[in-house]
């Protein structure tokens, strides 16, 4: 069985757990710990090493998915997680520009280490006072001059929104095999999920 590592990053409440939890086919691996810091303020428990889920997308090829902590004081699992991933979600939280100056920083660290493909997950949108695509990149540091990772709009909570951020990752991959794989049976089948 071929299995393909993403890794699924962000800041705290960008979803990362959330969406694991929505898309895995088997009961998620979680090692949640109540919040007891600043955290609390914004959601009652968060990940302290790792989140894991998994998804069959063929008959011979999953998707495994690892959460990462979302605080500084874990972002040594970042390093840990990143090593073997074949690609990775940054999540972005559109409507929390405070957390901005900190998922540029896990974009920064994780492109320093690996050279792998990757795409910018924004949730919570729907917010009145989210960001847009444009400013959220800006702020991320992305040069719209160069050519910078796909930015998604992604529900966490909805399978039909994070099937076509896995798919663009797994299409990403295997162009970066081969250019005319793009066409093969398994990236189509897993778009009719």
């Amino acid at each position: 069985m071929e299995i393909l590592r993403i890794v699924v990053t962000g800041s705290v409440g960008a979803g990362k757990t959330t969406l694991i939890r929505t898309i895995s086919e088997i009961d998620v691996v979680d090692t949640d710990k109540r919040a007891t810091d600043e955290m609390a303020d914004i959601k009652d428990s968060t990940t302290v090493a790792l989140d894991f889920g998994r998804l069959t997308i063929a008959d011979q090829q999953s998707l495994h998915l690892y959460g990462t902590p979302g605080q500084v004081r874990f972002d040594f699992m970042w390093d840990i997680l990143i090593q073997k991933a074949h690609a990775y979600i940054l999540l972005v939280n559109a409507h929390r520009p405070e957390h901005l100056r900190f998922d540029r920083k896990i974009l920064h660290f994780l492109n320093q280490r690996v050279s792998i493909p990757h795409l910018i997950g924004l949730t919570h949108t729907d917010f009145a006072d989210a960001w847009e695509a444009e400013d959220i990149a800006i702020a991320l540091g992305l040069d719209p001059n160069n050519n910078y990772p796909p930015i998604i709009q992604i529900n966490p909570t909805q399978p039909q929104s994070i099937i076509p951020a896995l798919m663009n990752l797994v299409e990403q991959l295997a162009a970066d095999v081969d250019p005319e794989m793009n066409n093969c049976s398994s990236i189509q089948s897993f778009g009719q999920m």
